[in-house]
């Protein structure tokens, strides 16, 4: 009866087995790439089954597909390869590649992801940590930082933008200062943490009214920090950040349900991302309206694509309100009396007849005839008065005469005497 007993607490159900999640691999120093002959820490981090255990859990290590003999939670390694690890009834865990070299210089990057808005921290190291100077870190064979002398290179914020491939450069003083030297490129990706929103409608309450949701979804490994969610009718915030994902029209508001869009950040703000316009079943995007998602970095009053034209036009919330145009001056598509002008849309140039250049073209045509014919005489007065060196007269600048008129330049004119 006491080995039954037994049999039972070990044994953990298949649901129980299920519910685990696979364990976390961590690395100690957190560098993917070491020096040949160093030693690192790997660290097995993962649930345990709630049954009484009478040894141990055991966690099993893989390098590669070979099983490896020890058992411990933590275990030191310094040969190359992708490791991985297992706890008793969870599943195995993700690799976690590791790289020995034998060159002069390694730049070296953190092994676990880096997800969108925390730091990107990476260091370029000398052989046996001799200091390097003329520093320089490379993204994509463009160069993005100097240092003097040995430096770490840190992106406090990451962005999908600063993936790439890094590489590093710099001299060292063995015993006397080297050529450059570069490091293998290695390859960095900047997580997603969570897609651009996209606005829904998510029901009707029976007080009246439509229900809004923002819907996004953060990455699985990141699903402990919560997002927090504004909504906004054109430029206008109808809710600040909240940790509520849904938020109520008001009834007076329905029919302008295509001016609301909504954006989802962290709570400090360090990622934000908007979505397009409220999309209506059964109404197509308006002629000039993009349908794609909006960059996360685009302006705060704009979410991406631009209203239908049966909305009003978006205020502008640092400046005065822009003044129409009048009909007879535009050359632009006109609108229809009653019905409100396309929001953001961009100003059209005034349109003038091919050839025809306006009045001001004219004047200024004119004028430049007028220089370049000035110029042209002073040109040629210099040229004449180098000519002839005994003659010291300086040159004056006359209007045009007209054809046939007698005389030379600086020389007043003169009547014939009548008789």
């Amino acid at each position: 009866m006491w080995a039954l007993t037994t049999l039972l607490l070990l044994a953990p159900s298949s649901g129980q087995a299920a519910a685990l999640e696979k364990p976390t691999l961590s690395l100690h120093p957190p560098w993917t790439t070491v020096f040949k002959g160093e030693r690192v820490t790997l660290r097995c981090d993962g649930d345990r089954p709630l049954v009484l255990e009478l040894r141990p859990v055991s966690t099993l290590w893989y390098l590669g597909h070979l099983l490896l003999p020890s058992h411990r939670a933590s275990i030191e390694v310094q040969a190359p390869g992708a490791y991985r690890c297992q706890t008793r009834g969870a599943p195995v865990s993700d690799p976690v590649h590791l790289s020995v070299s034998t060159d002069w210089l390694i730049l070296q990057v953190p092994f676990a992801a880096v997800f969108e808005g925390e730091p990107l921290v990476l260091r370029c190291r000398g052989w046996y940590d001799k200091a390097v100077y003329k520093l320089h870190y490379y993204r994509d064979g463009r160069a993005v930082r100097f240092f003097a002398s040995s430096a770490n290179y840190t992106v406090p914020q990451a962005r999908a933008g600063d993936s790439g491939r890094y590489q590093c450069s710099g001299t060292m003083r063995i015993p006397v200062e080297s050529a450059p030297m570069f490091s293998a490129k290695v390859a960095v990706t900047v997580q997603e943490l969570f897609p651009a929103p996209v606005l829904q409608v998510a029901g009707r309450p029976e007080g009246g009214g439509v229900v809004l949701r923002c819907d996004t979804r953060l990455h699985p490994r990141k699903r402990a920090a919560p997002l927090q969610f504004a909504f906004y009718k054109y430029s206008r915030a109808v809710r600040r950040f909240g940790p509520a994902a849904e938020y109520t029209v008001p009834e007076p508001e329905v029919e302008e349900l295509e001016s609301h869009w909504c954006e989802a950040a962290t709570a400090s703000r360090s990622v934000r991302k908007r979505s397009a316009w409220l999309p209506l079943p059964g109404r197509g995007p308006a002629p000039d309206a993009p349908t794609a998602a909006p960059h996360p970095q685009a302006a705060a009053w704009a979410p991406g694509n631009n209203p239908p034209s049966s909305r009003k036009p978006l205020g502008s919330a640092s400046g005065p309100e822009a003044t129409s145009i009048p009909d007879a001056t535009s050359a632009g598509p006109q609108v229809p009396a009653g019905r409100a002008a396309p929001a953001c849309a961009p100003l059209e140039p005034l349109e003038q007849p091919a050839g025809a250049p306006g009045p001001d073209v004219d004047q200024l045509l004119r004028e430049m005839r007028l220089l370049r014919g000035l110029l042209s005489r002073a040109v040629l007065e210099l040229q004449g008065a180098q000519a002839s060196p005994g003659r010291r007269a300086m040159p004056e600048l006359h209007a045009p005469r007209s054809a046939g008129t007698p005389g030379t330049p600086g020389t007043p004119e003169t009547s014939p005497a009548r008789s």
